[in-house]
């Protein structure tokens, strides 16, 4: 029995213990691809929070180069805009050079406010959030942290990298109080 179990060790062959591999406790990224969405075989950078909402109000943003409007974009219609150069995923198409393919996002997100006197509300808000974008996002001419969420208000100017074009946003209400 003992000839036996040496001829089964001989016909094994023994691995050096540094030969061996080690475990690899390091990042795979295998979670974050399965969290990742694709659009036309292009994985997203950006993925929606829980707190995504389509907004009641009816949003829009104005799109001017120099003083000349050149596009309305009712952006009431979902709860998030995807800006940059990838014409494959984007909603909204920014062409200059300086912008990332994936440039940032237009989320709107539900909001729990509570006033003084602890009575909660929610309401449905506009952010901006840059998706580590080269050249960066600009709200009335300050860039904006990236991956941040930044709160966006009535009549804010939206600029991407170095483009002349200017976003302007505003709400229904507002062009009827200005009229």
């Amino acid at each position: 029995m003992l000839a036996e179990e040496e001829n089964e060790r001989k016909k094994k062959p023994e691995i050096a213990e540094e030969d061996k591999e080690k475990p690899n406790f390091g990042l795979s990224g295998a979670l974050a691809a399965e969290t990742n969405t694709t659009a036309n075989g292009t994985v997203l950078k950006y993925n929606e929070p829980p707190e995504a909402r389509k907004p009641k109000q009816r949003w829009r943003l104005y799109v001017f180069k120099g003083d000349k409007e050149i596009d309305l974009l009712h952006i009431h219609r979902q709860s998030a805009f995807l800006f940059g150069r990838d014409r494959n995923v984007v909603d909204v198409p920014i062409d200059h050079p300086s912008c990332s393919k994936q440039h940032a996002v237009l989320q709107f997100r539900q909001i729990v406010e509570t006033d003084a006197l602890g009575h909660a509300s929610r309401s449905t808000k506009p952010f901006i959030i840059d998706l580590e974008s080269a050249n960066g996002t600009f709200v009335n001419g300050t860039q904006i942290p990236p991956t941040r969420y930044y709160e966006l208000k009535l009549s804010d100017v939206i600029k991407f990298g170095a483009s002349t074009r200017e976003f302007v946003l505003l709400h229904e209400s507002a062009d009827a109080d200005a009229s």
